[in-house]
C-alpha cells in the first residue's frame, strides 16, 4: 500500500509519502481499500501536533474516506470482502488501505459515489446533530450560517433546507455568497464588507436568526450573538478562524438565548444508536436528492500537500478530496 505517513506532527511539510506493508485486519475489524478520503480541519490539526486527539507516532492522518472491504477480521459481522463502506476513523485516511474498527463503519448503497460518500459523514452528520439534535430546529424559523462556504456550512444550508428552514448564508467574499445561493440559501451576506448586524437586522425584519451555526469562532461571534432573537440557540462548533471567543454571558441572560455546544465524534461514541438513526436519515436524504456534498476539487492521493494548500486558502467552496 501507499500512504502519507507522519513522523513528526509539525506541519504538512514533515509528512512522507511511501510504500507501506499492507495491514491485516485484527479481531473486529475490517480492511477497506480507500477509493476516495476528503480533508478536513481536524486533518491539519492533527499533522500540526495541534488537535486535542494526538495519536501516536507514526502515524497515517485522515479521518474520512470510503471504499471497498477488502477483508474482514474475526468476529466482523454484517461485512465481507466488496462491501461499499465509507468511515471517519481518526486516522488512516491517506492510504489506499486501511484496518478500522467495523462499528465504524457505513455502508453505502451502490448509487452513493465514492467521493460524495468521502466527503458525507463529518459535514452532515455535524450539522443534522447539530440543527435538529441539538438546536431543535423547526420549520420556518432562521438559521445563520457562518462559514457557509466551508464544509459544515454548505451542509449546514442543505440540512436546514431540508428540515424546512430560511437559510442566511455568511461569507466572506462575493463568488462565496453567489455559490450559497446556488445551494439553496435564501439570501447571504458578505461579512468582509463590514455590515453583519446591520444586514442580518433587515433580513429579518429585526428579530435575529432563531439558530446560529457557528464553525468559525474568532471575531465574529459577539456581534452574531447580540443579534441573535429571542430563545435563540447558538451552536459552538468549532474555530476554524483560530481564535476562541470570550462572550459576555450577560448576553444570553438578554436574549433568552442558548449556547449550545455541538460535539458529534463525542455524540457517536456516547449515543451510537442515535448516530446510527441519524446517518440512515441523511443516506436516504442523499438517495432522495435533498442533499449532496459539495466538492471544491479532486485531486490524486500523491497531491496532498497541494490538497491541504487548497483547503488553507479561504477560498474553498465545500471539500476538498483525493482520489486513491
Amino acid at each position: 500500500m501507499q500512504a502519507w505517513l507522519c513522523e513528526n506532527p509539525i506541519g504538512v511539510e514533515a509528512l512522507i509519502f511511501k510504500d507501506m506493508p499492507t495491514p491485516a485486519p485484527a479481531p473486529g475489524q475490517i480492511c477497506v481499500a480507500i477509493k476516495a478520503a476528503s480533508l478536513n480541519f481536524p486533518d491539519l490539526l492533527i499533522v500540526q501536533g495541534k488537535y486535542q486527539m494526538k495519536p501516536p507516532t507514526p502515524f497515517v492522518p485522515g479521518t474520512e474516506f470510503a471504499g471497498v472491504v477488502e477483508s474482514v477480521g474475526d468476529g466482523v459481522k454484517g461485512f465481507k470482502p466488496g462491501d461499499r463502506v465509507a468511515a471517519f476513523a481518526g486516522t488512516g485516511g491517506f492510504s489506499t488501505h486501511a484496518c478500522i474498527p467495523a462499528v465504524l463503519a457505513m455502508p453505502l448503497p451502490a448509487d452513493f459515489a465514492f467521493e460524495d460518500a468521502a466527503a458525507f459523514i463529518c459535514t452532515y452528520a455535524t450539522s443534522h446533530h447539530a440543527l435538529i439534535d441539538r438546536a431543535a430546529l423547526q420549520p420556518g424559523e432562521t438559521v445563520l450560517v457562518l462559514g457557509a462556504a466551508g464544509g459544515v456550512g454548505t451542509a449546514s444550508i442543505q440540512v436546514a433546507k431540508a428540515a424546512g428552514a430560511k437559510v442566511i448564508a455568511a461569507v466572506s467574499s462575493d463568488d462565496k455568497a453567489k455559490r450559497c445561493l446556488e445551494l439553496g440559501a435564501d439570501a447571504v451576506i458578505n461579512y468582509s464588507k463590514g455590515q453583519l448586524r446591520e444586514e442580518l437586522k433587515a433580513l429579518t425584519e429585526g428579530r435575529g436568526p432563531d439558530v446560529v451555526v457557528d464553525p468559525v469562532g474568532g471575531d465574529l461571534a459577539e456581534p452574531v450573538f447580540r443579534s441573535i432573537a429571542w430563545r435563540g440557540r447558538y451552536l459552538v462548533i468549532g474555530f476554524a478562524q483560530g481564535t476562541i471567543p470570550a462572550l459576555p454571558l450577560n448576553l444570553a441572560l438578554l436574549k433568552g438565548a442558548s449556547l449550545v455546544g455541538v460535539f458529534w465524534g463525542e455524540f457517536a461514541k456516547r449515543e451510537p444508536q442515535h448516530n446510527a438513526a441519524m446517518l440512515g436519515e441523511l443516506a436516504a436524504w442523499y438517495a432522495q436528492g435533498r442533499i449532496k456534498p459539495v466538492l471544491d476539487c479532486v485531486l490524486p492521493l500523491a497531491e496532498l500537500p497541494k490538497a491541504f494548500e487548497r483547503m488553507s486558502s479561504r477560498q474553498v467552496v465545500g471539500k476538498v478530496v483525493l482520489s486513491c
